[in-house]
């Protein structure tokens, strides 16, 4: 229980912390589209996203694979931009999301999970046991999500329901500063 609580701990401050601006910039991203009575669809998909980097960490870790970190950290604002886009663009022709929202969600949860493989590797790799550890760092990592979910959905319900701004442009300005700020980050990082 002492591995469980301690990656727990890693787990939640690796979204919490402000160190982890990509994690909050695809939340953030995530979450734009969707206002406060949309809790549950917000909560699959961070979910799902949680899972995909579980899975990825599991893969590393047990070292069946390994991505050049550097390709990885210019992905990971990849993913933010790509969502920011999509969001715009079906807002733009009045799409719904759709459950290839979760897929997206999944497979973009996998990127990010790599991201963080090669520091927590090591740290796993010396338990042989890694079953409390890595449920323990998946739970922190999905409490903190949740966290930060429920600000965002809680800002929406302030400025949406209460203050009036139209949910589109709430959209756009979320989608917006996540996307440019992802952007700037994905030339920042550049592999080559």
């Amino acid at each position: 229980m002492n591995d469980f609580t301690f990656y727990f701990e890693i787990g939640w401050q690796h979204i919490i912390s402000l160190d982890a601006a990509d994690h909050l910039l695809f939340i953030t991203a995530l979450s734009a589209i969707y206002l406060v009575n949309d809790w549950k669809k917000v909560l699959i998909l961070v979910t799902a996203f949680t899972i995909g980097h579980s899975v990825t960490l599991a893969l590393s870790v047990y070292d069946v694979i390994r991505i050049n970190s550097k390709w990885v950290e210019f992905l990971i604002p990849v993913t933010i931009l790509a969502t920011a886009v999509i969001n715009v663009f079906l807002k733009k022709n009045g799409t719904s999301p759709g459950k290839y929202n979760y897929f997206l969600a999944l497979f973009f949860g996998c990127i990010h999970g790599l991201g963080f493989a090669n520091t927590i590797r090591f740290m796993l790799a010396r338990s042989q046991k890694i079953g409390y550890p890595l449920a323990g760092f998946n739970v922190g990592l999905e409490a903190g999500q949740i966290l930060v979910v429920a600000f965002i959905l809680l800002c929406s319900y302030l400025v949406v329901n209460k203050a009036g701004l139209n949910q589109k442009w709430w959209m756009y300005i979320l989608s917006g500063l996540a996307g440019i700020t992802a952007l700037y980050l994905s030339f920042e990082r550049l592999p080559f």
